[in-house]
Formats: structure tokens, sequence, C-alpha cells
């Protein structure tokens, strides 16, 4: 019975098999291509997976009719069998003859064109047609506008051509219209929302488009609600939702955030543990730089861990982890802190991937990092090369990630995304400053030049009392170095009839070069050759200055240390610099002196938008030789550099006509404290009171001492101010009364500026 089963199977089965091999018996004796007009047909039969006199197979046929629609050269493809010929129908796809986008006016065409990757004279696709519309709909979607359309039309033309038309609706711009927060007891609404970069619709920020509804945006903004509440000390913050409601009109968004602040904790103890053999725990222990009872900082956390990899780094550990153990204690509200050294996995660096740059060469990225290829790798490094690319300026997004190497465990591949941003400046200034006068500046300068991250700048000036022009040239890696080196052209032309009856001219260039001794220090060298023209001088002038009527040579070299530690150049508040400037002019030329100059700053952050700063400079000079030194080389005080007073305003001065003759050693310094003025934050508004002090002296006798009032006594002022970061440039306004002051020095209670660059 077993065996007659077995045979009735096995019969069955051949009775299936028999009508396939049927279908697929023979030959294909040829391959016949119908339809083609710009492809070749033996470029039709090389994507195929059957070829002539091959036996027939419907499988095969099956995947040369995918491989063909996949091409994307064709719109339809046909295939069937005639006797013992493969037939094959194709309609191709036409040729994209023109793209034109109608309707667009807040968006360039530059712009969409980058953001589509159709282009004339490539093969038109209905699927890249849908992506590219996508993604303008997403570029729109960046600026606000949600209600904008494109729809996309084709116009036929001869020869299997067409023309691409976006017809664009980009529709009303979505706004903000209201940020809520849920949740939180220690910060108001009103200051969490200028911790975001989201902000409400006001009228004020129509230069601005942080108003308009991002979702990208508000992804960030939960990122930045979180590092701003682990800086202030509350370790367990966080975010528990971000949501965006359409209004009932459908004409903006209501944002809430939740949140969930938890306890606010302080600095308990911290401790390094080291599992590296040889290391001392006890020599790194300086790099603990939290204080006990002081509120739990996390970015200081970070700047912990970094300085401990670099440190253990310079010791010849190449392969570093370190990793703070974070400890609570929740009934004392401390956080104790153990920060755990140990053997890192050992990685190297394969190689360094890098896209997204259209015109900035690979090289500029490349000489950032910290690392190259064959390096171990290393976190903090990677950290630090990540903040050197963003401090270029050259790019709105950087992106640096290391993913594992897929030819060796024990390899990275460091890959990094960036996307440009515009580095030309054109600009063009009216202003008025009570130093300067009216006065109107222009200047076009390109800050990566040809993709090589040089720095070229053209500027020029206008002004009742003062004249420029100046053309700069910067190399930050001359010779494929870390040596910066450049070179200035100038003529400056200042009016100085009011201060002291005279006009100057000054003409000149300079050589300059610079590097970093470390990531804190600085040094630059200069050498400048510059002509001096005093002229124009009144006939009621000084005896000291028509003297000097003519012209002077000065050929100097210069240098400068810098010691930076604050937070920021631009607008510190924390940290503190000091700089140290030498000039030595006598190598050839008529002037010949010995400058040094010495100043610094300290900066103290006091609370939320609130910085307590204590700068200072003193200088002196002295020179050798027949000739002294000239009124144009002299310190003078007043103005910028001690409020209360005229520029100029503090100085030796002559007895009869009153004129300013400069001195050969001054100091002056300041205490402010800066602080905002309730406004949003985005206006740029902000307020100091500060108190100016500085005196100024000679040291050279004049030939008739008695015609000169000068006194080395010490000048202070007190004051308060106001300055705005407005669209049309800086504005400023001080009010300023002098407290301690001589009889012939020159003060003033109102300074103003605006517009002014200098």
């Amino acid at each position: 019975m077993g065996l007659v089963r077995k045979t009735a199977l096995a019969l069955g089965l051949l009775a299936l098999a028999v009508p396939a091999l049927a279908q697929d018996a023979g030959r294909v004796r040829q391959i016949v291509v119908q339809g083609t007009q710009r492809v070749e047909v033996e470029t039709v039969k090389s994507y195929m997976a059957i070829a002539e006199g091959d036996p027939y197979n419907s499988d095969r046929v099956d995947r040369s009719l995918k491989a063909l629609f996949n091409t994307g050269l064709f719109a339809d493809v046909a295939i069937r069998r005639e006797g013992e010929a493969l037939v094959v129908r194709v309609v191709e796809n036409p040729i994209i003859n023109r793209i034109a986008y109608e309707g667009n006016k807040r968006v360039k065409d530059e712009e969409l064109q980058q953001e589509t990757q159709l282009r004339p004279r490539v093969v038109y696709t209905r699927t890249k047609v849908q992506n590219d519309v996508k993604r303008m709909l997403d570029l729109y979607r960046r600026q606000g506008r949600f209600a904008a359309t494109v729809e996309p039309k084709i116009i036929q033309l001869e020869q299997n051509r067409v023309d691409l038309a976006y017809e664009i609706n980009e529709g009303e711009p979505t706004y903000v219209k209201r940020i809520n927060f849920v949740g939180n007891k220690f910060y108001s609404d009103s200051r969490l929302r200028e911790v975001l970069s989201t902000k409400e619709e006001r009228w004020y920020r129509f230069l601005s488009s942080d108003d308009t509804y991002d979702p990208d945006r508000l992804t960030y903004d939960r990122e930045l609600l979180r590092r701003y509440y682990l800086k202030q000390g509350y370790a367990d913050f966080r975010v528990i939702s971000g949501v965006a409601e359409l209004t009932p009109d459908r004409e903006g968004f209501f944002v809430t955030f939740t949140v969930e602040e938890g306890d606010r904790y302080r600095f308990g103890t911290s401790d390094i543990k080291a599992n590296l053999k040889d290391l001392d725990p006890e020599q790194l222990k300086a790099h603990l730089v939290s204080e006990q009872g002081a509120w739990y900082n996390a970015d200081q956390v970070e700047n912990i861990v970094q300085a401990l990899t670099d440190a253990v780094g310079t010791k010849g550990y190449a392969f570093v982890d370190v990793k703070p153990q974070v400890q609570r204690d929740r009934e004392n509200k401390v956080v104790n802190i153990t920060y755990e050294i140990q053997e890192g996995p050992r990685v190297y660096v394969e190689r360094i991937d890098i896209t997204g740059n259209v015109r900035t060469l690979d090289q500029v990225i490349r000489r950032e990092f910290r690392l190259v290829e064959g390096d171990a790798f290393n976190t903090a490094k990677l950290r630090r090369s990540r903040q050197r690319i963003k401090d270029l300026a050259f790019f709105e997004k950087v992106e640096v990630n290391n993913v594992p190497s897929e030819t060796a465990p024990d390899k990275t591949v460091i890959k990094v995304d960036v996307a440009e941003r515009s580095t030309g400046e054109l600009m063009f200034g009216v202003g008025w400053s009570t130093q300067a006068g009216p006065l109107v500046e222009a200047s076009l300068r390109e800050r990566n030049l040809l993709g090589k991250g040089q720095d070229v700048k053209v500027s020029g000036s206008l002004g009742t009392r003062r004249n420029a022009a100046e053309f700069s040239f910067t190399e930050p890696y001359f010779l494929d170095r870390q040596l910066a080196a450049g070179f200035d052209v100038f003529a400056i032309t200042r009016k100085m009839q009011k201060e002291s009856s005279y006009d100057s001219n000054a003409t000149g260039f300079a050589l300059r070069t610079g590097y970093h001794i470390h990531e804190h220090l600085r040094q630059d060298l200069k050498y400048m050759l510059r002509r001096d023209q005093v002229e124009n001088i009144k006939s009621t002038a000084s005896t000291y200055i028509r003297e000097q009527e003519g012209s002077s040579v000065t050929s100097s070299v210069q240098q400068t240390l810098l010691w930076d530690y604050r937070d920021s150049r631009i607008e510190p508040t924390e940290g503190y610099y000091i700089r140290l400037n030498n000039e030595l002019a006598g190598l050839g030329g008529t002037q010949q002196f010995l400058r040094n100059n010495l100043g610094g700053g300290r900066f103290f952050p006091i609370d939320e938008g609130v910085v307590f700063s204590l700068t200072g400079n003193a200088g002196f000079m002295n020179g050798w030789g027949d000739n002294k030194i000239r009124i144009t080389e002299r310190y003078y005080l007043g103005g910028e550099t001690l409020r209360g007073f005229e520029t100029m305003g503090v100085s030796p001065r002559d007895k009869g006509s009153h004129d300013a003759l400069g001195g050969l050693w001054q100091y002056y310094g300041s205490a402010q404290l800066k602080f905002p003025l309730g406004l949003p934050q985005e206006l740029g508004f902000a307020g100091q009171v500060f108190t100016d002090f500085g005196s100024i002296g000679e040291t050279e006798s004049y030939p008739t001492v008695s015609n000169i009032n000068q006194a080395s006594s010490i000048r202070a002022s007190v004051g308060a101010g106001v300055s705005w970061k407005s669209p049309m440039g800086p504005v400023s306004v001080d009010l300023a009364l002098p407290v301690l002051k001589e009889s012939f020095d020159k003060d003033e209670l109102f300074r103003f500026s605006f517009g002014t660059r200098f």
C-alpha cells in the first residue's frame, strides 16, 4: 500500500511540472527592442537578466522587467514572447528642457534649486518630481509657512522633451501665538521664554523668523531647556513633552512645554578614581574646579571631564575614558561626583569623511581637526574639533560623529556633515558719534575666499572728522601650518582742529603673523611702516605743535601676547584676559621709541544677564635720539577710555592755546555692572552703571614748563548708560559726571554713538 501511494505522489508532481517545463522550453534566439529614441538598444539589453541564446525562463524575464523600470529611463516597459524572439517594448521618460518656479517671492529661485535634484537635460520621472516637491515644502515649513503648496506642471515639447513648472503658493507665515509652560515653579514663564530660540509673535520681530513655527527648532528648544536647568543645579530636570497645537483659526500655533523641575542641588565632594597604571590622581585634582557648596552645574562637569581627558592624554595615555559617577544625596540636596578614569577601548581613526561642503575645500575643514587618520580615537578631541569647525563661522550646520568601521573592529570612521552659509559681507552704514561726528562707512568682505578660508576685506569711511580706506588680507594657515599671516594697507585722515589745532594724514602698510602657543595663549607679531603728515596747523596753535609740522616715518615691530580665558571674546560673562603689547620703532624711519602696554580684565557673572567687570590698561613709552616722540604717537585719555571727559580731554595741555599735547605714560580702568532692562532679550537692550578712572603724564621736559598744564593726579567719573544692538548697528548712550578732575581738563556729560564700527 505504501508503494502505491509513493508512486501516485510522484506521478502528480510530474503532472504539475510538465506545463512549467513547456512554458520555459526553448531558447531565446533574438531580443527585439522597440520604442527607443535616445537610449541605445544595446543599453537596454545590458540591463536585462536574460540574453540572446539563453534558455527562456519566466523568472529571469520578470527580473529583467523590474531592472529596466529601476533605471528611471522608462515610463513603461512590456516584455512578450513571439516564437523564439523576445520583444521588449519601452516608452522612454522625457528629457527636462527647462525648470521654472512661479509664484515664489519669499524664497529665491537659487534657494529652491539647491533643494531640488532635477535639473535641465536630466530624465524626468514622477518619483523625482514628488521628492522635489516634498523638499520645497520642507524648505517653506522651516521658514514657518505651513500653508505653502507646490503644484508641478508638465508642458510637452517635441522630441520627447518637457518643460517642468512648479506653481507655488507660499501662503501666509504660521506664527507662534503663545508659548506656555506647565510644571515650572522656580522660574517664571517669561524667564523660560528667554531661554528658547522660538519666540512669540510680536510686531518688533519683523526682521526675524524666530516667531514662526518650526518643528526642528522646537526639538532644539527642549535641549535648551534641559541645559539651562542642569546649569542652574536642577539635576533631576526633564522635559516631559513639547506640543504644538494649531489655533482655532488655523493661522498660528500654541506651544506648550510640560516640565518636571525636581530639586535644586549643590556640589558636594569631588574626587578622582584612576584605574590606570602609574597614574597618580593627586596630580590631576587641580582640574576639579567645582566648589563644594556651589550650585551644581552640568556644563562645569563636562568641562572638567574634557580637562581631565586632555591632562591624562598629555601623560602618554592614548586610550582614556573619563566617566563622572554622579551620586545624589536627595536628603541634603548635594551631588557628589567621582571622576572615574579608566582605559578606553583601543580604537583608531580609519578615515575622516566630509560631506556637504560645496565651495569650502576639504583641507580647510581637516586642518581644524585635533585628530588625523591613524590617531588613537579620543572623544574630547572630537568635541574640540567640532567646536573649532563651528568657530570658523563658514557653516550653518556642523555635525561630527563617529561610526564603527566596516573593515576592522578596532577602527572608527569620523563623518562630518556641514551646510555652508554665505561668508561674503557687503556693509553700508550711516551714523554719528560724539568722537567722529557724522560718518558714512562701506566695506566688502569675504571670509572664505575661493573656499580656502582666506579673509579679504576692503573698507572705507567718510566723515567730518575722520576719513579712512583700508585693504587687508589674512591667510589663517600660512604654508599649511598653524600660522596666520596677512597684511594691511591703509590711508587715514584725522581732523584734530578741535583738540589740538592740526590735521594729520597717515599712510602705510603692515605685515603680521600670529599663532597659538596653546588653546588660551596666543602671540601676534607685526611689522609696520607708516608715514605721518601733520598739516593745516592753526596760527594760534601751541609752539610745540607748530614745531612738528611736516612728515615723519615710523618703522616699528610689535609683539602681542594674549592670555584669554573668557567664555566669549565678543560678550564675555565670566573669565579673564591679560594682554601684553610691546612696540619698538627705530628700524629705519625717523621715529625712535619703545612703547609698552599691559591690559586685562576680569568678568564675574552675578545673575542671569548681570555681569560685573573690572578692566584696566597701563602704558609707558620713551624715546631716544635727536627727535622727540611726535604728537601723533603719544597717549591721550578721554572719550571711550575715560567716560565723562571729551576725546583727548585728559592730557598735558598748552596754557595759551589749550591744545592737547599728549603724554608718555598713562593708566586707566573701569568697574562696570551690566544688566538687562526687563525688555525681550532679542531686542538687544542692556543697561550699565560704571565708574572710570585714569591719569596721564609726561616724562620729557618741555622747553618751557611754565607754559604747560599737566598733573599726574587721578581723574575719575561715575555714570550710567544704555546700549542697543539695533538692526542698523550698535547704539550707545552714556551719561557720566567727572568727580575728580583738573581745571584744564575738558569734560563731557553726554556721549552718544550710532552706527559707527571703528
